[in-house]
């Protein structure tokens, strides 16, 4: 087996690679004479990424038998790759034969100069396939990188799990389809119930899908997916790398995990010479009926709704919603933060200031009238004949 690939391509070839280095460990290689497969899969096996390359976006594609397969680290890929792509003039991949014990790659610079590396690789590696199909996914969006980066921007960097809530724009109630503007999707930030989440921000973001996205399919009941963030922003930087959109594929809470693959303008990708899936283990427990809050306030003595459903009072929700975000200049996306998601404050600012000036008021009238009594008892106690021996005083 032997590749050979240069300018653009092998741009995007280094983007493949460190996308794959922010999934998993080890590198899986599939070599047939239509297709190169690249496999791999984190640790905890949550998260699967597979690549496909044609014949057509290599320089020089040769195939020795049917297929050859073997695995490598993809930490040495990536030591290989840590010359500057503008310093290569082309990349030669080397596999002498299927049962060689080590891949080849020369890099072959524009100064001149050639770097020879030998990677350790297994013959007999696990390789994970996808059996999921794109077209049985009854929901899915397609927006650009940049816009959900920028979105993603209004979470916390260290947010491990977010989760995404999908409802039908034409099932809005009338009377609040002029507060929420059709904000169909909300991300919100996930929390661990069994840990302590008052230092956390939980933020929770309304998205109008016409103005966002550019595809928006989804049809019936409020779904919603909860995964993780880390391989989504790396799924997001090689999209953006290659100025493809993301097209996203899910299904409600528990039943498929999360699809993604990036989108090549108005057809199904057959005319591209590469292809990308992302595949994302889901919560198998849906927020939507959860303690988590659905709602900010905005208002006084209200407590935090443990047990209230989400879809029991869409109307007094979209009230709050419209409420928090009224001073924001979108009128496509709205967002609400707290710093705590265990509790929340039963009274306002002002109020609060209020009242503390009313405690330190009660103070005060309290310290003057305990002085009065005080002048009052001494004054009656300095009277001769005023004192009784049996009078209990106290001031």
């Amino acid at each position: 087996m032997e590749i050979s690939l240069s300018d653009n391509a092998l741009k995007t070839f280094a983007r493949c690679i460190t996308c794959l280095a922010r999934i998993g460990n080890e590198l899986a290689i599939q070599v047939y004479s239509s297709q190169l497969l690249f496999h791999t899969i984190n640790s905890s096996r949550s998260a699967y990424q597979c690549i496909a390359l044609k014949p057509g976006f290599f320089d020089a594609y040769n195939v020795s038998g049917n297929s050859v397969q073997c695995s490598v680290l993809l930490k040495a890929v990536c030591a290989v790759l840590r010359t500057p792509i503008t310093n290569i003039d082309h990349l030669t991949v080397r596999l002498p034969d299927p049962d060689a014990s080590k891949l080849q790659w020369i890099l072959d610079c524009y100064n001149g100069m050639r770097k020879t590396y030998w990677i350790t690789c297994n013959v007999e590696p696990d390789i994970q396939h996808l059996s999921l199909d794109r077209q049985k996914f009854p929901s899915n969006f397609v927006v650009s990188p940049r816009d959900l980066s920028r979105l993603l921007a209004n979470f916390q960097s260290s947010l491990q799990e977010i989760t995404i809530i999908a409802t039908e724009p034409s099932s809005l109630p009338l009377d609040a389809s002029n507060e929420i503007g059709g904000k169909a999707v909300e991300l919100r930030s996930y929390m661990d119930p069994t840990k302590d989440n008052d230092t956390l921000l939980h933020t929770q973001l309304w998205i109008d899908p016409k103005e966002e996205f550019l595809q928006y399919v989804h049809t019936g009941d409020p779904i919603d997916v909860t995964f993780s963030v880390k391989e989504l922003k790396a799924f997001l930087s090689f999209c953006e790398g290659c100025e493809v959109d993301l097209h996203l594929h899910f299904e409600k809470a528990g039943d498929r995990p999360i699809l993604m693959a990036p989108k090549f303008g108005l057809e199904d990708g057959s005319h591209s010479n590469f292809d990308a899936t992302l595949v994302l283990a889901t919560m198998l427990i849906s927020q939507l009926h959860e303690g988590a809050a659905s709602e900010p306030l905005a208002g006084a003595t209200r407590t935090h709704p443990h047990t209230e459903e989400r879809n029991a009072s869409y109307m007094q929700q979209e009230n709050c919603r419209a409420n928090v975000s009224s001073e924001l200049p979108s009128d496509h996306t709205r967002i609400w933060s707290d710093l705590s998601v265990s509790a929340f404050k039963s009274i306002s600012p002002l109020e609060e200031r209020r009242a503390q000036g009313e405690t330190i008021l009660n103070d005060d009238r309290q310290r003057e009238m305990q002085r009065i009594s005080t002048m009052q008892i001494s004054g009656l106690t300095s009277v001769p004949g005023n004192n009784p021996i049996d009078s209990n005083v106290y001031p």
